[in-house]
């Protein structure tokens, strides 16, 4: 096995400008970081971690891969470091507010991951002192050929700063940087580099000598200058890239609007002329989907000289779909409405949709084929596509019109599957967390029924024996949810791989007591969607959640499946849910459950604590674990919470707090530890806290407390505030006021805040340096009179700040007073933030660990057995 050399240089040559371009430090917002870099990378290659032995493999493989230097040629933008990978070339990158170059990704099997960045720092004068470099993996530094520095540690979820003594001469000298990842599954890499103390100094870094500096610098302000007002486009709104109106748009650019997979579906020149915002088409033309608006230059120019100078905004399409906030049609009819639409999808559960259809000259089989092929390399989440392939063989295999080759395929993926951790097998499958658990033994039980007699190599067991092995696993899962909630409660994301593996069995599983919890635990997950849901809007605190599925309702994974059981909500890429439930014959929505996610009830107050105890074997890790939520409901906007929550512990992906005024409104507080919005980053920009806050809600009001670190990355935290859904906004007397329809909102912070207009979220991020005290009051037409009044009730309220204390009096003349310590009080009394029962609402009052769970609306009841 190859070692690694920490002294010898890369092989590379330093390109040069034909004029010089010297960028000065931003000495005014991060003084001593470097802040442009020409970066080459990621670069991945594939590895088998059965070659490594441990518990932790990710330093023998980083030692394996990490040898002589790979860079060639040289070191100049857009030209490539690497002849057998042309495209992946030498890109500028000018890193914002976090100051790192973030090259996140994720790998569903093993990669060995390298990313390179080099600068040319000018020093005014020698200069002496620290390096301080920010990494979540093992990174090498070279200045001028030189190896100056090697760190070998793994971070994550967060990166890891080290120093080590340097000394830059004066004049110009060349620094080169490797820093590298073992990724399985999500792969956070960043890196930042910091000068301790801070010298003077310039950066000059090589160009494209085809391009004069002028011409390169012109179309980077330009690129920099554009904006997007939303990420999230309904059927009627204009696809648009906005510039400032002090700045427009003044040169030749291309602007396109391209599916993920490259197709242009719509492209605009501007041919120089003097412009404030390019249209790229309704959103009804396109196909719902995920996509890139490019920005381009003028693409002659582009392609005549292989250029790569571009700037990309991710945005979703919500295609020719309106999103329903109002019951709709019948069951059956919203059942095949959603297969239809699932159809319209690139993964196997559309072709699983057309089988259902009975839509079989439709089918593409290549889809299972290379679905197959996927779950055969055990990449990750394959145990979502083998449930659904079967659930299709149970279906359909003995149809005439499914193939004997797909059959033959499919079985010898299922025999030859690793069904649990315990088994022989090296890979970076997930088995351990709560969603991931049921569908392992769904496919586990399934499997050993189609197959009872045959023996499964992995792990030398019979059929049978694989399946009294899942079925006895998915009972101890079922019972734990069923008593004691979900640990990952509320997701609306994960709650759709929860559906996946429940209707499956509702459906398919022998067993009758299989079956019977299957069902109590999917009657129990809907309830609490229903209960949690404000027009088809899981605006519910949650266990795990993702940023694009935060800010808008749009893109969440349970949409679909409101949509189908009680008609509010959209049908959008997420199917493997909806596809699983409508297929599954076995189950239907118990009517009381639809009954109450319809109630319009003037207020509804919820309280529910779920709670559990960790256990190695089945989630590699020990302890108990609890959370108690509210959530408080009118027919104008929905407010809910975790209550009092890990205050001060590392975050995650916990989602703490949320206002719901419709589909697109939602407000919400993070403190991130970076700006990437990249699902792989937990927590990031958006979704989790880099640490968790203190919060407490009563009703219509809620404190959001957040205790920041002296040295903490970002220093700020920050509200998602979508300025373009609400009807109207303003900024008065240190309040951020919104409405939507009746709903009112109204935000404040004790730092201050300031609504970003140019950057990433523009117009949708309200920012409040240091540690800060949020305060929310929700209102309504029917209680606080116009909108105008309510604004200005709220400005004469008693408010009072201390630090991390609080004494507010609220509109409904309630005295609160809460702090990072001490209970929260409530006209001086004591409001509880912790054991609370497992259900308490108008709906259902349930103890946790009760046996049995009674759900009630009108003349309507349900009796669930918890056992």
């Amino acid at each position: 096995m190859t070692t690694h050399d920490a002294t010898a240089p890369p092989v590379v040559q330093y390109g040069a400008s034909q004029v010089p371009q010297k960028r000065p430090d931003r000495a005014s917002s991060f003084p001593g970081f470097v802040h442009s870099w020409l970066v080459a990378g990621p670069r991945a290659q594939a590895f088998d971690p059965a070659h490594f032995t441990g518990s932790d493999i990710r330093p023998a493989v980083a030692q394996a891969h990490c040898t002589t230097p790979t860079l060639q040629g040289t070191i100049q933008e857009f030209a490539s470091p690497w002849p057998d990978q042309p495209t992946n070339r030498w890109r500028r990158v000018e890193p914002g507010a976090d100051r790192f170059v973030d090259v996140t990704s994720f790998y569903a099997t093993p990669h060995f991951v390298e990313c390179w960045a080099y600068t040319a720092v000018e020093c005014s004068q020698a200069w002496q002192g620290s390096a301080r470099l920010t990494t979540h993996g093992p990174a090498d530094v070279w200045v001028d050929g030189r190896h100056r520095h090697h760190s070998t540690h793994f971070a994550d979820p967060r990166p890891q700063t080290v120093s080590f003594p340097l000394t830059l001469k004066a004049g110009l000298q060349h620094v080169l940087v490797r820093f590298v990842t073992v990724a399985r599954r999500a792969a956070p890499m960043v890196m930042a580099l910091e000068f301790h103390p801070h010298p003077e100094f310039t950066l000059n870094l090589p160009q494209d000598p085809r391009w004069r500096p002028e011409e390169s610098q012109t179309l980077l302000d330009a690129f920099n200058g554009a904006f997007m007002d939303r990420e999230t486009f309904e059927r009627h709104d204009a696809i648009t890239v906005h510039w400032r109106e002090s700045q427009p748009l003044e040169v030749n650019i291309t602007a396109r609007l391209e599916r993920k997979d490259g197709r242009i579906y719509s492209e605009q020149r501007t041919e120089g002329r003097t412009m404030t915002s390019v249209r790229l088409g309704p959103t009804y033309q396109f196909p719902g989907d995920a996509y890139f608006i490019r920005l381009l230059p003028d693409l002659e120019e582009f392609y005549r000289h292989g250029r790569r100078l571009e700037r990309r905004f991710p945005i979703h399409l919500a295609g020719n779909l309106d999103y329903s906030t109002a019951r709709y049609g019948t069951y059956a009819q919203r059942r095949r409405e959603a297969l239809a639409h699932a159809t319209l999808q690139e993964n196997v559960f559309a072709e699983i949709a057309k089988m259902e259809l009975g839509q079989w000259p439709a089918v593409k089989w290549d889809v299972l084929h290379e679905c197959i092929a996927m779950i055969e390399s055990r990449a990750d989440c394959s145990d979502f596509y083998l449930t659904g392939l079967l659930g299709a063989l149970y279906r359909y295999g003995e149809q005439a019109e499914f193939p004997t080759a797909v059959k033959e395929a499919l079985e010898t993926c299922i025999l030859g599957f690793r069904y649990w951790m315990d088994e022989p097998g090296q890979d970076i499958m997930c088995f351990w967390t709560e969603n991931h658990q049921i569908l392992f033994h769904c496919c586990e039980v399934l499997a050993g029924q189609l197959f009872p007699d045959r023996i499964f190599p992995n792990h030398n067991l019979t059929g049978a024996e694989h399946q009294a092995r899942g079925e006895a696993r998915a009972l101890q899962w079922l019972r734990k949810r069923a008593r004691g909630g979900f640990r990952e409660w509320d997701s609306n994301t994960y709650f759709e791989e929860d559906v996946l593996a429940l209707t499956h069995l509702a459906d398919l599983a022998e067993s009758d007591e299989l079956h019977e919890m299957a069902v109590v635990v999917l009657d129990k997950l809907f309830f609490g969607l229903a209960v949690n849901s404000f027009q088809g809007v899981f605006g519910s605190t949650h266990g795990r959640g993702y940023a694009p599925t935060l800010k808008n309702a749009h893109r969440e994974a349970t949409s679909g499946l409101a949509r189908m059981l009680w008609g509010m909500g959209i049908f959008n890429g997420h199917v493997r849910g909806t596809v699983s439930l409508a297929c599954a014959e076995s189950y239907r929505l118990p009517p009381v459950i639809e009954a109450l996610a319809l109630d319009p009830a003037p207020e509804i107050w919820v309280r529910e604590r779920h709670a559990g105890v960790l256990e190695e074997a089945w989630d590699c890790e020990e302890g108990a674990w609890q959370v108690n939520k509210v959530t408080y409901k009118t027919p104008d906007y929905m407010l809910a919470s975790a209550q009092d929550h890990n205050p001060g512990q590392p975050g995650r992906q916990e989602h703490i707090w949320q206002a719901t005024l419709s589909p697109t409104a939602a407000v919400f507080v993070t403190h991130p530890p970076c700006l990437s919005e990249d699902s792989a980053l937990r927590p990031n920009a958006w979704h989790g806290h880099a640490i968790l806050p203190r919060v407490a809600q009563y009703r219509d009001v809620l404190f959001a407390l957040h205790n920041l670190p002296d040295d903490d990355w970002m220093g700020f935290t920050h509200a998602y505030f979508p300025t373009y859904a609400f009807d109207r906004y303003f900024m008065q007397d240190g309040w951020a006021f919104a409405q939507v329809g009746e709903g009112y909102l109204a935000l404040t912070a004790s730092t201050g805040h300031q609504l970003e207009i140019y950057e990433n979220n523009a117009r949708r991020e309200l920012r409040a340096p240091g540690s800060a005290v949020w305060v929310l009051q929700m209102g309504r037409r029917a209680l606080d009179g116009e909108f105008q009044d309510f604004r200005n009730r709220v400005r004469a309220l008693d408010l009072a700040f201390d630090g991390l204390r609080v004494d507010f009096r609220s509109l409904r003349g309630d005295r609160f007073e809460f702090a990072w310590t001490g209970p929260f009080l409530r006209n001086g009394a004591p409001e509880p933030l912790a054991d609370f029962p497992h259900s308490d609402s108008p709906y259902s009052q349930t103890a946790l660990d009760a046996e049995t769970m009674d759900i009630q609306f009108q003349d309507l009841l349900l009796r669930l057995h918890l056992q």
